[in-house]
């Protein structure tokens, strides 16, 4: 059944072009994925393609194959987390590895241990991938360079977090049956969002047009030679948008001054219900979550047919999982196989 919006036939026809590109040849992402900044849309759609047979694992009664059986992943959260966390053990075990979790609370961490120390010791015990968030930007790039496991990006300071962007990818292509030719507005903090430069990369990749809205003290300086255009208002970006991102305001980053209240930001940058009454229906909805209801969105907006934000977090096991086994070497062309 086709996601409220979307064209007839647009998940079938979807489905169709995905089989076409896994057939077109081998994905290589390389080694590590730390980012989509680099990555080429052909990278980009092969993994979103590859994300699609994953989707039905999920829906079964057994909810498991065996693609990585053998292999050992370590979870390494040095910040707090429950969303991506959950959802990269989901993606993990579903494919039948072997998993350890390690948080900077109670571990070696906190007793000055490094980054580096830390994972050259887990190395030792001939772990296969490691899957990391850190709170400063670049960290999982610094890992990667200094051990042979692979790595992924589970985000970096303000750096990336490619695969929120990429399950958001996939959710927009789901809802809309295409990328090329949407115009995404991301809405809020941009300033401390990781989220918004790896949308901003992958949907410029994968052909969209992309704005940001949000006070200008949460809008970065120079963020319009990413390639995004910047809007004033966020009536504006209604106006204008195919679907809306709604970030998170980080309410632990805000003492220094960035908007007068919480109030005053949802009165003028808060997506509300009565404010989308003036866009079109087929306008969708986004939040990589968590969310502060009744800050930069409205609990109407968020449980209301225009939100897409549950079917994000079911994407997000499947692009994950997708994610994983191309590091492990599997092919898009083989993904279909790997869950039959």
């Amino acid at each position: 059944m086709n996601e409220p919006g979307a064209p007839e036939g647009g998940t079938r026809q979807a489905a169709a072009e995905a089989r076409d590109r896994a057939t077109a040849g081998d994905l290589d992402l390389g080694k590590d994925l730390t980012g989509l900044r680099d990555l080429t849309r052909a990278q980009v759609e092969g993994i979103l393609d590859t994300a699609e047979p994953f989707k039905a694992i999920s829906r079964r009664k057994v909810k498991k194959v065996p693609a990585l059986r053998g292999r050992t992943i370590v979870n390494l959260f040095f910040e707090a987390s429950t969303r991506t966390r959950i959802s990269f053990e989901f993606a993990e075990k579903r494919l039948s590895a072997d998993t350890v979790n390690v948080s900077s609370s109670g571990s070696s961490v906190q007793k000055g241990e490094t980054l580096v120390d830390t994972a050259r010791n887990l190395e030792a015990m001939n772990i296969d991938m490691v899957v990391m968030r850190h709170g400063s930007s670049g960290a999982a790039q610094f890992l990667a360079e200094r051990i042979p496991s692979n790595v992924i990006n589970a985000g970096d300071g303000r750096h990336e977090h490619p695969t929120q962007a990429l399950l958001d990818l996939l959710t927009l292509r789901d809802r809309f049956g295409r990328i090329e030719g949407l115009k995404i507005a991301i809405v809020g903090d941009i300033l401390h969002s990781r989220v918004a430069r790896s949308n901003i990369w992958g949907l410029l990749a994968c052909g969209a047009e992309v704005a940001v809205c949000g006070p200008r003290t949460l809008i970065p300086a120079g963020i319009d030679e990413l390639g995004a255009t910047v809007l004033n208002r966020v009536e504006e970006a209604i106006e204008w948008a195919d679907a809306l991102n709604v970030l998170r305001l980080q309410l632990e980053r805000m003492d220094g001054g960035y908007v007068p209240s919480l109030e005053e930001y949802n009165r003028c940058f808060g997506v509300t219900l009565e404010r989308l009454r003036r866009a079109p229906e087929t306008v969708a909805v986004l939040h990589p979550g968590p969310m502060n209801r009744g800050v930069e969105i409205d609990s109407d907006v968020a449980d209301g047919p225009r939100s897409v934000i549950l079917p994000q977090v079911t994407n997000g096991v499947a692009i994950r999982m997708a994610v994983l086994y191309l590091l492990a070497g599997g092919r898009p062309a083989t993904a279909a196989s790997a869950v039959a």
